[in-house]
């Protein structure tokens, strides 16, 4: 998949409601999902720190200030640097606040209810776990995680980022 394909794809995952805009709402109402799937309150030390992930990672990508983000405006914007910079940090603080047990690897019933409270259809979800699960013991390291989607956004062969971030995703949403 090449690069701009594989952004576009992203760019309407994070465009929750489907209106051609990444809204601050848009961004958030990722982070608070994450947050109701987990059970944990808004004072939870790890919600608390995935919400300040989050306002670091939309005061750069909202770089205009304006509360929104355009397709033009995201593509511009995403790439290698920005997803090590910004994107990285706030996708780990989402990841941690799945992990429960705290030992940097989700199990495929975690991993699961992350992905779908980011939006993907639960058998994307799975089909992901699988692919990122290559040595078969039930777990997702936060390293494989996020470097299967720095992977996609660059462009490269990523397999689960190719089943998180795709058409089919779009589709299941009704956002096609």
């Amino acid at each position: 998949m090449n690069g701009i394909v594989a952004k576009r794809l992203v760019f309407a995952v994070l465009d929750t409601d489907g209106d051609g805009v990444i809204s601050r709402d848009d961004y958030f109402t990722r982070i608070d999902r994450v947050t109701v799937a987990t059970g944990r309150g808004d004072e939870d030390p790890m919600v608390v720190h995935a919400r300040a992930a989050g306002e670091r990672a939309w005061a750069a990508m909202d770089a205009d200030g304006d509360g929104k983000m355009t397709l033009d405006e995201y593509l511009a914007w995403v790439g290698v640097e920005a997803f090590d910079t910004i994107c990285s940090p706030a996708l780990g603080a989402l990841f941690d606040l799945v992990d429960t047990d705290a030992d940097g690897v989700l199990d495929r019933p975690e991993f699961i209810v992350l992905r779908t409270a980011l939006g993907n259809p639960p058998g994307n979800a799975e089909a992901a776990f699988d692919a990122l699960d290559a040595d078969g013991d039930g777990r997702v390291s936060r390293h494989d995680y996020l470097m299967s989607i720095r992977t996609h956004i660059a462009g490269e062969h990523s397999p689960a980022g190719a089943v998180l971030y795709s058409p089919e995703t779009l589709e299941t949403s009704g956002r096609e």
